[in-house]
């Protein structure tokens, strides 16, 4: 046995990630589409008390009030984000500075195609995703390139209930060829969609599915069905990269809910375990081409349907993944029954609901900190599905406070130290990991919850939630230490 196969490899990609829809702003410039992201406006916290659901997901009469200017609601961040439009050139050359080996940012398929109708792409579109990824290589940076990150355009939405409708396979498919006609040079590695499992948790978020228009028998139907039909249009994609280019890496891409039984009666492990089936599922297909027997189980006894022909099954078959990426926040505890300690996600940006861990710390959202859920996950996938790892998402929402031009986040420092350490004991485990991309490079506008004051970022921006600010961006304590992890690479962390 070689120990040196068990440590981070020289060419391990360290990183930041964004997403279009939460830095780029610039919603309605040179072209743009209006996305599904576009119409979500800020919920104050009083509004989240009477919503249900992530504040993502909107309804019907919500989301026509909008368009129709007819809401009393003025403020809709994501459409402003934190202007990464005008500053990339200036957010890349920190990037560079911190040592980035790899930026994994999304495109906004409406800058593309702003309906998604279009037969020709916007060349204002594409031109400005070649200028970024330029700039990337110009400093030495692998781009990752998110192709669908939630945001899809919402006249798709509007026509075809997003996801549920299998014409959106098509439309997806003449803008991925784009990307890869355009980008493939430069650009090896793609991630078809963001955490597919969100389509199953909030279908307008991760499908844009509108609720009240489904076609199908029920909700859990028309999400199953556009899950199917993302799968079907990230076979299509890979197909065709593969025709085009023989060195193209695609992951497969998922929210990791590392699930915990509350106790070690069985029931609660018998829970446990379901959790975890409908969490890796998608990695079943994604590594073998197939859905796994025990989904089948789960369809029949909740009266799920979603079509599926030969010609797709034998698609997904041949066109499996290269490598497995996925988000990781936290860990959540399952039980056969909930109680009245069931931590509800509402209003926080938390994915599911969960039972009380005593045994760990918590966020100032109320999210479990835990670093060592973090190795499991890391060696539990491994095992499983024998695909390399790429952890594209990873860190601490908190809030941070800017004071003389500083900003001394060792929170954050903590958060990650402990998981960048959990990820340097994996690997020495055996784990086969790519790279790493925390979450995030800069502070945006957060996915869950709409907000600017849950910051993520190594470099901190001076924006509120309602957009008052000077968008002047600074290094905050975060930033150095984490310029000395790569440098180190990962050998000094604490």
């Amino acid at each position: 046995m070689n120990r040196n196969d068990y440590k981070i490899e020289d060419t391990f990609l360290w990183g930041g990630a964004t997403a279009a829809n939460q830095v780029e702003g610039a919603y309605n410039i040179d072209g743009k589409g209006l996305s599904t992201f576009d119409i979500i406006p800020f919920f104050t916290k009083e509004e989240l008390k009477d919503r249900t659901g992530l504040p993502s997901e909107i309804s019907e009469d919500e989301m026509l009030a909008v368009l129709n200017n007819k809401t009393s609601h003025t403020n809709f961040p994501k459409r402003r984000g934190t202007n990464f439009y005008s500053y990339f050139k200036e957010d890349i050359a920190l990037f560079a500075e911190m040592g980035y080996k790899v930026y994994r940012f999304s495109i906004a398929w409406t800058r593309l195609f702003p309906t998604g109708f279009e037969k020709l792409p916007d060349k204002k579109g594409i031109n400005f995703y070649r200028s970024v990824i330029a700039e990337c290589k110009r400093y030495g940076i692998e781009p990752l390139i998110t192709m669908s990150h939630y945001e899809m355009p919402w006249v798709i939405s509007d026509q075809l209930n997003g996801w549920e409708s299998k014409e959106t396979i098509e439309l997806f498919l003449k803008y991925t060829k784009v990307l890869l006609d355009e980008f493939s040079a430069d650009v090896k590695y793609w991630i078809p969609f963001n955490e597919m499992n969100m389509t199953l948790i909030s279908p307008y978020h991760g499908g844009g599915i509108i609720p009240e228009r489904i076609r199908s028998n029920n909700i859990q139907s028309a999400s199953f069905q556009a899950v199917h039909n993302q799968f079907v249009a990230a076979a299509k994609t890979i197909n065709y990269g593969r025709s085009i280019a023989n060195d193209l890496q695609f992951g497969c891409m998922i929210a990791r809910l590392e699930t915990y039984a509350e106790t070690c009666k069985p029931e609660d492990q018998l829970a446990a375990l379901k959790e975890e089936q409908m969490n890796v599922f998608y990695y079943e297909v994604a590594a073998t081409g197939e859905y796994p027997r025990y989904l089948d189980r789960y369809l029949i006894e909740n009266t799920i349907e979603f079509e599926k022909n030969e010609a797709e099954v034998k698609l997904l078959k041949n066109n499996i993944y290269d490598f497995l990426a996925f988000s990781y926040y936290n860990t959540y505890v399952v039980s056969e029954k909930k109680n009245e300690k069931t931590v509800d996600g509402k209003g926080n940006g938390n994915l599911i609901d969960s039972q009380e861990n005593p045994y760990v710390k918590i966020s100032d959202w109320g999210w479990p900190i835990d670093s060592i859920g973090f190795r499991i996950t890391l060696n539990r996938l491994y095992d499983k599905f024998r695909l390399p790892l790429f952890v594209a998402e990873n860190g601490l929402g908190a809030h941070d406070t800017f004071e003389n031009g500083k900003i001394h986040d060792e929170y954050r420092i903590d958060y990650l130290s402990d998981h960048i350490e959990a990820l340097t004991e994996a690997v020495k485990d055996g784990v086969k990991v790519l790279g790493y991309t925390a979450w995030t490079a800069i502070d945006l506008v957060s996915c869950g919850t709409n907000e600017m004051s849950k910051r993520y970022g190594f470099i901190y921006v001076d924006v509120d939630d309602y957009g008052k600010g000077t968008y002047e961006r600074y290094r905050k304590d975060s930033f150095y230490w984490y310029k000395e992890v790569i440098a180190s690479n990962g050998e000094s962390i604490k």
